[in-house]
């Protein structure tokens, strides 16, 4: 019997070893090495070095003078990074419904002489229910409340949004986006100014 446990005691530990320390240590130092920023989560700082979020996790802004990125599925508070799922909410669900009808209602609130349609991706989650990006439509909605509150001018703001648009990845994957903690970094920069 030990002949027979021998090679399996010995193989355990071999690939205990090259999967659960060598390859890993090797994984993380290429990453370190040769994508530290995303290695190290794409943390956003604000002028001051600051640490203000990450690039790839929403954040929940939702003072007048800041724009406002999508809506949030996560729980037991939104933009959960540990609990990334979507409402699985169905086109007909009362909770749906009423939930959009909410976050419509709070976007009127906040803005009311705003009669533009709302952007979709202003009142639906994502499928992460983390999305840090809004449609261009969705920046160029919030124009007037965020103009208004900090005394600017639209043009300005368009300008922004018009600097801080990403395009398609490679040219022809999903759509122009803007990230919204990108965007309220760059707004906050242009204000101190």
């Amino acid at each position: 019997m030990i002949k027979h446990l021998k090679p399996a005691i010995i193989l355990f530990v071999l690939l205990t070893l090259l999967t659960g320390v060598i390859y890993p240590l090797l994984v993380t130092g290429l990453a370190q090495w040769l994508f530290p920023q995303q290695a190290n989560g794409s943390l956003m700082t604000d002028s001051h070095g600051n640490v203000q979020g990450s690039a790839l996790i929403g954040q929940p802004f939702n003072d007048p003078s800041y724009f406002w990125g999508r809506p949030s599925a996560t729980s037991p508070f939104p933009y959960n990074a540990s609990a990334s799922s979507g409402s699985n909410l169905g086109p007909t669900n009362p909770a749906l419904i009423d939930g959009i009808k909410a976050r419509l209602q709070i976007l009127k609130d906040a803005d009311p002489e705003n009669n533009a349609p709302v952007p979709v991706d202003l009142i639906t989650a994502s499928a992460s229910g983390l999305d840090p990006h809004i449609s261009p439509a969705a920046a160029d909605y919030q124009i007037n409340r965020v103009a208004k509150s900090r005394n600017l001018k639209p043009k300005v703001l368009h300008a922004l949004i018009n600097a801080n648009t990403e395009s398609r990845q490679w040219g022809f994957l999903g759509e122009p986006r803007v990230n919204v903690l990108t965007l309220n970094l760059a707004l906050d920069a242009t204000t101190a100014k």
